[in-house]
């Protein structure tokens, strides 16, 4: 079967010269500049590679303000992410006139009418109308850009080179590696099977639509009560309560076919549960509903794993994209049960990721080498001086310890909460160390303290982040686990003394901290460890329930301000809440 660069080269390459290059001046390569955006259905995003290597990226939402920046309308998919991409052109130090090439991660011409691919969206054909004219939009949008440099690169193409080219090598330095996308929908399908040797990506499986797993806990979440391509895991955590009673019907309206894809019938979900309402009762019925679509969900998507490993010649990775690979509780079943040494999942994994993906995607065929992502920290930063000067505009009394991470341990050990906001904000949906709210495991109202502080619901669980060579004697499962990807089961001797961790079915959402990549994280949990006796910290993301994470220092001061917060740590320097009746 031919790669799918060999495939897609017409759609990508149709406004370029005949040999896919873009030409340069003669002598010395300048560096090749690749944009990446993602605008079509969700989480508009951007991000810029330049020579192969990722320089920044960003969620549109971090800078407008708009939970996952617009609503996946088709009268919405011409909003461009704007003020993401521009910052990525600032951040690197460059204009839109001088990039060689733009990719756009969705691809018109290969889309086909909605009815016809069994879908009831009577407005796509506008969704497929912006985005054909999404060159000269952008031309718009990022003055001094030309729109014939604008490529559209297949969606579940981008989503794959997300996690295929973005992964590190494996303990051998292998790059190879099966990757497996999943998501609600793309042009026409929606799930790729594949494998990335050498960084091309050859396919080995497809899912057309209608057939969508994507789509079927889409509309489980809309039944649930819960807002469909936002809320879906909140029905992973309801699930946790419930028990899958349903699961042999779902065994047979939800199939794996022997060539690598699956077929989903229609489901009456009102004869399985009654509808809720967004503030309606949730009840036993509706657990258990979860549960049983929760557990289908793992068992098809362990089958399409294994069928892709035998596929692929018994490759030893797996990489996983799309928005269903959010869901941490299938990927530790596949980590467990499946025949990979190792899965690696791009932790931007929904449409966000896609930015990302195109761009390095367009870059292995303009000639360029890929790296892999060198972290999640791929957002906007600021300096001490500029931190301090926010600190003084907004006339907050603050301090600069001899170190923020002994100051924010020792807030945690009293059993205060800390809102951390250090260095550049995370790319994707999980606060990792860049932009948390961290508290103490060891209480167990800490639980329902932090979803009151961020206004969730009390059935969600909260997260533990441990130092790496301490995580294998306290969590089952996967590890390392840098982006919180996986459940992992807690010890039993460590569940009485970290139960602000521990959900209803004795597992955490783990994320694991290196010192050589996270040191400053690493030192406020060794400092906590030194005066509980407690290798691990509670993380949430730095945020309310509603709004997209906090991103600049302004808004971590809001938050400050309107929370329950006993300290936040911005860079170097501690405001502490004792302390705010001194200012002035």
């Amino acid at each position: 079967m031919p790669t799918v660069d060999a495939i897609w080269t017409f759609s990508i390459f149709r406004k370029l010269p005949i040999f896919g290059v873009v030409p340069q001046a003669q002598g010395r390569r300048r560096s090749m500049r690749v944009l990446g955006i993602n605008a079509i259905f969700h989480d508009p995003a951007a991000a810029l590679v330049i020579d192969g290597r990722v320089v920044a990226a960003a969620e549109e939402e971090r800078f407008s303000r708009r939970k996952h920046g617009k609503r996946p309308l088709p009268f919405s998919a011409w909003e461009l992410p704007e003020l993401s991409a521009a910052w990525c052109l600032r951040q690197a130090g460059i204009d839109a006139g001088s990039l060689d090439a733009v990719a756009y991660s969705f691809d018109p011409g290969l889309c086909r009418d909605a009815a016809e691919l069994g879908l009831v969206d009577p407005w796509d054909w506008l969704r497929i109308e912006y985005a054909t004219r999404a060159p000269q939009f952008l031309a718009e949008a990022l003055p001094g850009l030309d729109p014939d440099i604008v490529r559209f690169v297949p969606h579940h193409v981008a989503h794959a080179a997300s996690a295929g080219l973005a992964a590190p090598p494996d303990e051998s330095g292998t790059t190879a590696s099966a990757v497996l996308v999943l998501d609600g929908r793309g042009e026409t399908a929606s799930h790729l099977g594949g494998v990335y040797v050498e960084g091309r990506l050859r396919q080995l499986a497809s899912q057309q639509l209608p057939h969508s797993l994507g789509l079927l806990y889409e509309d489980l979440t809309r039944h649930l009560g819960f807002l469909h391509s936002s809320d879906e895991y909140k029905v992973m955590a309801l699930a946790s309560y419930g028990q899958p009673r349903h699961l042999g019907l779902l065994r047979d309206l939800i199939r794996t076919t022997d060539d690598g894809g699956f077929t989903v019938d229609q489901i009456d979900w009102s004869t399985l549960a009654k509808p809720r309402g967004a503030d309606g009762e949730m009840t036993a019925d509706h657990a258990d509903l979860a549960a049983s679509v929760q557990a289908r969900l793992e068992e098809t998507i362990l089958d399409l794993a294994r069928w892709l490993h035998e596929a692929a010649d018994g490759p030893a990775t797996l990489t996983m994209a799309g928005g269903v690979a959010l869901n941490c509780v299938a990927n530790a079943r596949i980590a467990a049960e499946g025949p990979y040494r190792r899965v690696w999942v791009q932790p931007a994994a929904g449409d966000a990721g896609t930015a990302l993906g195109a761009a390095l995607h367009l870059a292995t065929v303009l000639g360029d080498t890929t790296a892999a992502m060198p972290g999640v920290d791929l957002g906007r930063g600021w300096t001490d001086d500029e931190l301090e000067a926010e600190l003084r505009r907004a006339a907050l009394p603050y301090r600069r310890p001899d170190s923020i991470a002994a100051e924010a341990a020792r807030v945690l050990a009293g059993n205060g909460v800390v809102a951390w906001f250090q260095g550049r904000s995370e790319y994707g949906p999980r606060a990792l160390g860049h932009r948390s709210l961290l508290a103490h495991p060891g209480d167990p109202d800490t639980t329902r303290r932090m979803n009151d502080i961020k206004g969730r619901e009390q059935f969600r669980p909260i997260a533990p982040m441990v130092r790496a060579e301490r995580a294998a004697e306290i969590f089952e499962g996967e590890l390392p686990s840098p982006y919180m990807l996986f459940v992992h089961r807690v010890a039993p001797a460590w569940r009485e003394r970290i139960p602000a961790v521990v959900h209803v079915d004795d597992t955490a959402r783990v994320q694991t901290v290196d010192p050589a990549t996270e040191p400053l994280v690493a030192e406020m949990l060794a400092e906590f460890d030194r005066l509980t006796g407690l290798p691990v910290v509670v993380n949430t993301s730095l945020n309310t329930a509603g709004r997209p994470m906090v991103d600049t220092p302004r808004e971590a001061m809001e938050l400050f301000g309107s929370a329950p917060v006993d300290l936040l740590a911005i860079g170097p320097y501690a405001v502490h809440r004792t302390d705010l009746g001194t200012a002035g």
